[in-house]
C-alpha cells in the first residue's frame, strides 16, 4: 500500500498568486483546512528554518520550512499535536502552464497506508478550496 501522496492540479491562476496562497497566512485562513465549518488560525513564519502553526478546530498541524524557493517551491515538515508519529514531508512544486499553474504536492513519510489514505482525504477537498479562492474576483 502507498505510503505517499501525489497530487497534480493545474490552477486557474498566475504562478505569483498561486505561490502567495501558500505562503500569506491571510490567504491560508480562507482555505488550509478541508472542513470550512472549522475555525482556521494560522501563524506562518515562511523562511527557511522558520516555523508554522494551523490550527483546524481542535486539530493543531505544526512544522518549520525547509525549503522556500519563491515561487516555484515550499517544502515543510508537517506534524499533528498529540501524534507520537514522526513528521511528514510536504513538496509543493510550482510551474507556468498555458492554463495557468501547475502545481505538484507530494506529501511523504507516512507509518502506514491508513494515514496516507486519511490525509488524501483532507487534501482533496482542501486544494478543491484553495482553486475556488483562486478564481474568486
Amino acid at each position: 500500500m502507498a505510503t505517499e501522496i501525489r497530487i497534480e492540479r493545474v490552477l486557474p491562476a498566475t504562478i505569483d498568486r498561486v505561490y502567495d496562497a501558500w505562503t500569506r497566512a491571510d490567504l491560508l485562513m480562507r482555505w488550509y483546512c478541508p472542513n470550512p465549518q472549522l475555525e482556521l488560525k494560522v501563524q506562518a513564519d515562511v523562511r527557511a528554518g522558520g516555523e508554522y502553526v494551523v490550527e483546524m478546530g481542535p486539530h493543531v498541524v505544526r512544522g518549520s520550512y525547509l525549503e522556500v524557493e519563491p515561487p516555484h517551491r515550499l517544502v515543510f515538515s508537517w506534524a499533528w499535536d498529540g501524534s507520537s508519529d514522526e513528521p511528514t514531508r510536504v513538496q509543493v512544486d510550482l510551474s507556468e502552464v498555458a492554463d495557468g499553474t501547475l502545481m505538484v504536492l507530494n506529501h511523504t513519510g507516512f507509518a502506514n497506508a491508513e494515514d496516507t489514505a486519511n490525509h488524501r482525504q483532507g487534501w482533496d477537498p482542501q486544494l478543491d478550496r484553495l482553486t475556488a479562492l483562486l478564481l474568486a474576483p
